[in-house]
């Protein structure tokens, strides 16, 4: 018996309960796994090999193996807070060393709209296009829109309606009396992205056939807010006709062009499609209207979905991706390197990181306004902690006597 066994087993107990105490002090820490220390036996070598009768020089640590096992899931307030369900981690990038990677979700956005983390470092993904198109390929920081999203100026209006079919049919329209048409209004865009209310009109022709029925055909006129009408007289955009039968069916197409505005300035060629236009003996009704122009939107918001697309909504009303997050994951996990801030770089013993979209393979998906919790089991690793204070204890007991033994000899006559 030697000293070696006891102080090795003392180094050993030692480490283990920095180990242990790494663990505790990083229980509430977002993103964090917990370690374990894994020790071997040693035994002298000796150029015959080791004997049968070999006695063991103590203990030494060989590994602190970290355990990615999924933590769980706790819901914020804050939709930048994102966790991960699945084994994919975040890639981060301070654009100019390799990337590091990370299961925290703690993310904010700085002044140019990057997102970011509390390192201050970038997440990576895919950036889209200014029509909210995701351009998949090599990997960016996401970097959400800081300026005002330009206006678009209406350029088609979609309309479905039923016109009454037992409405009297007029020899012209009279704007002044609202018997002798139906209106419905719609706000377009102009090309500065001010609203304009255009007006469209329906006048129902005195037409008959050559049996004196009514052919079923509506002149259409339009006029915008606090201007006077196209022509004078106002000139039709065209003419709306119904086949035979009350119950007809029609889906036409016309062009809105000249049409004076208030403002001055004007608003460009715009498409009127008619969807399913009917003429029924019920009174007039649109059934659906839509247009294609919006106003300028500032950013208001930003939601991250499940499989990484964020998208921003504006303050006109629109939403748009903007972005999409890509995730990695390794072969071997416990092969990457602690950097600390809660990050990881890849190495050789790791492997290549494989890249994704949340839920590709095992990468897992996000959920927004949430963070993945530590792993560490906190009751499991007191008792651990009693249990590494009394292995301690033990071989501290083991070198004091030890020192008993050589006490006993130095005192032999």
């Amino acid at each position: 018996m030697s000293f070696q066994q006891g102080l090795s087993g003392l180094n050993a107990s030692s480490k283990n309960l920095s180990v242990i105490g790494n663990n505790i002090a990083n229980a509430n820490t977002f993103g964090a796994k917990t370690s374990r220390a894994e020790f071997a036996d040693v035994y002298a070598a000796s150029l015959g090999g080791a004997g049968t009768n070999n006695i063991g020089i103590g203990t030494n640590l060989v590994s602190v193996a970290q355990q990615f096992t999924q933590g769980g899931i706790t819901t914020t307030e804050n939709p930048m807070d994102l966790a991960i369900n699945g084994a994919g981690f975040f890639q981060m990038t301070d654009g100019i060393n390799p990337p590091l990677y990370t299961r925290n979700g703690q993310f904010k956005v700085d002044r140019d709209g990057y997102i970011i983390n509390n390192a201050q470092m970038r997440l990576m993904g895919y950036q889209a296009d200014d029509e909210g198109a995701i351009q998949t390929g090599q990997a960016v920081p996401l970097q959400l829109p800081t300026g005002l999203k330009d206006p678009r100026e209406t350029d088609e209006i979609m309309l479905g309606m039923n016109l009454n079919s037992a409405q009297v049919g007029t020899p012209a329209i009279d704007f002044e009396d609202p018997k002798t048409y139906s209106s419905t209004s719609v706000i377009v865009y102009d090309t500065s992205g001010a609203q304009v209310e255009l007006t469209l009109y329906f006048h129902k022709t005195d037409a008959v056939d050559a049996n004196g029925v009514s052919t079923g055909e509506w002149n259409i006129y339009t006029k915008a807010d606090g201007a006077p009408f196209p022509g004078d007289p106002p000139a039709s955009l065209g003419t709306i006709t119904f086949p035979p039968g009350d119950q007809a069916v029609v889906t036409q197409s016309f062009n809105l062009v000249d049409v004076p505005v208030s403002s001055g300035v004007p608003i460009a060629l715009i498409e009127l499609n008619l969807d399913r236009v009917t003429q029924f003996a019920n009174p007039f009704a649109v059934t659906s209207l839509g247009q294609s122009g919006y106003a300028a939107g500032k950013l208001t918001s930003v939601n991250v979905e499940s499989n990484g697309i964020a998208m921003a909504r504006y303050s006109n009303g629109r939403s748009q991706p903007v972005g999409q997050v890509q995730l990695a994951t390794f072969r071997n996990p416990q092969g990457l390197q602690p950097t600390g801030d809660n990050m990881w770089a890849s190495t050789f013993a790791s492997s290549e990181p494989v890249r994704g979209v949340p839920g590709d393979g095992n990468l897992g998906v996000l959920q927004s306004g949430a963070l993945e919790e530590s792993n560490v089991d906190l009751t499991g690793e007191l008792v651990n902690m009693i249990t590494a204070q009394r292995l301690y204890q033990a071989n501290a007991q083991t070198i004091k006597t030890q020192d008993q033994v050589l006490q006993t000899l130095v005192n032999l006559r």
